[in-house]
C-alpha cells in the first residue's frame, strides 16, 4: 500500500506545511538524506499547544501534541517531495523535545505520539532511531517539538 493510501485509510488530515519563521529552512536534502526542521505542537486549527508536561499538561495531552508534530513533519516531507511520498525510503531518526518540569520523567512516552504516527503511515519503513529530551522551555511556550531525518530512494 502506498503511503498516501495509508494516510487516507487512517483518515489523517495533514496540516499545511508551515513556512520557517527564522533564519533557517523547513527542510533540506543532502545526498539521499532529507532533514526536517523541528515542528512545534499545533492543533488542527493551527493554534499552538502550549504548556509544561507535569504542570499544565498530562501525559495524554503531551502524546497528542507529539502526534501533531509528526503530522507537521509528514506535511513538510510531502512539500519538499512535491506531494510524492513514494520518494521516501525510510525514516531514520526522530528527535523529540518535551517542555517539562524537573520531576516529569515520561518524555519517551510523550514522544511515542510522534513515533507511533510515523510508523502508522510508513509501516516498517517508518521504524526509526530516536531521542526524547526534556527542555525547561521551548519556542513560543509550546509543549513539544520534533525534528526528523528521512532516507530518500
Amino acid at each position: 500500500m502506498s503511503f498516501e493510501k495509508k494516510i487516507k485509510e487512517l483518515r489523517i488530515n495533514l496540516p499545511k506545511a508551515a513556512d520557517p519563521v527564522g533564519s533557517y529552512v523547513a527542510s533540506k536534502i543532502s545526498g539521499k538524506l532529507l532533514f526536517i526542521s523541528g515542528q512545534i505542537s499545533m492543533d488542527e486549527n493551527g493554534n499552538l499547544i502550549k504548556g509544561k508536561l507535569g504542570k499544565d499538561l498530562d501525559l495524554d495531552s503531551g502524546y497528542k501534541a507529539a502526534e501533531r508534530c509528526a503530522l507537521s513533519i509528514v506535511a513538510q516531507v510531502k512539500k519538499i517531495c512535491n506531494d510524492d511520498l513514494s520518494k521516501i525510503k525510510s525514516c531514520i531518526k526522530l528527535t523529540g523535545f518535551v517542555n517539562s518540569t524537573n520531576e516529569f520523567t515520561d518524555q519517551p512516552k510523550v514522544i511515542n505520539g510522534a513515533s507511533d504516527i510515523i510508523v502508522k503511515i510508513f509501516g516498517d519503513n517508518g521504524m526509526h532511531t530516536r531521542a526524547a529530551v526534556s527542555a525547561n522551555s521551548l519556542p513560543l511556550g509550546v509543549a513539544v517539538e520534533v525534528d526528523a531525518v528521512f532516507e530518500l530512494n
